[in-house]
């Protein structure tokens, strides 16, 4: 059997970059995807570095994929921009409003439309976005953010529904709190906002969740390598929370 190719973006920290070792200690050959190319190069895997919220940047980040490892059979759309400069609605720039969507929903958008066509045509995919417990519910002073993650779950199910003809399956996983760079500095915004510690903020984002704690990457990336799986054929178009049994 071919030996599989993946594309993770995000792929230089937290859940992207465990992800594409799991992919990769399982025989697949990843590319990692990040603005950060000296992140990326920390990782010791394929990469390049590339704007994702911009259209160019995901037709670079596709066609060094393709050229330097072939077809891409995996995708995993990790990438994305927290909401820690995020208001009240009423109170939100616009700007920050057109980043998020840029990066969180219209980047995902971009490879997908420039990856499933090749998939289908091969008989054979899998992608895996990262959206988020706020893709479900909702986050306060957030609207940015959980609007995205709202889209990114449609996106991941109206592809299912246009390339599972095909044998090619597409899901969404929603993280709870992971402890990730991003998370940090939301973390940190917020203990500004209300004079409290940082490890405060943690500490009640924790209590959240039965067992008193926040999630690691990995256990987030062991999710998506399962759906990256040829195990994972019967799972198409889902949207799988990864939170430790939180309500939230």
């Amino acid at each position: 059997m071919k030996q599989r190719v993946a594309m993770v973006t995000g792929g230089g920290r937290g859940i992207g970059r465990e992800a594409a070792l799991l992919l990769s200690a399982a025989g697949v050959r990843v590319m990692i995807v990040s603005r950060s190319e000296s992140e990326l190069a920390a990782v010791g895997l394929e990469h390049v570095a590339a704007d994702l919220g911009t259209a160019e940047g995901c037709a670079l980040a596709v066609a060094e994929t393709e050229r330097r490892l072939g077809p891409i059979d995996l995708l995993v759309v990790n990438h994305g921009i927290g909401s820690a400069h995020e208001r009240l609605v009423w109170e939100q720039d616009p700007e920050v409003w057109r980043e998020t969507m840029r990066i969180n929903l219209d980047g995902p958008f971009e490879l997908a439309r420039l990856t499933v066509g090749g998939m289908c045509k091969r008989g054979f995919g899998r992608l895996v976005f990262t959206s988020s417990t706020a893709g479900a519910k909702a986050e306060r002073s957030g609207s940015a953010y959980t609007a995205s993650k709202h889209g990114v779950i449609g996106l991941a199910r109206a592809v299912a529904q246009d390339a599972g003809p095909f044998g090619v399956t597409s899901n969404a996983v929603l993280p709870g709190w992971v402890r990730t760079a991003m998370a940090e500095r939301s973390a940190q915004t917020e203990a500004e906002r209300r004079g409290i510690s940082t490890e405060k903020v943690w500490q009640e984002r924790a209590a959240i969740y039965p067992p008193n704690r926040v999630l690691e990457p990995l256990e987030v990336a062991q999710v998506i390598a399962f759906l990256c799986s040829d195990a994972a054929g019967g799972v198409n178009g889902e949207a799988i929370t990864v939170a430790l049994g939180g309500i939230w």
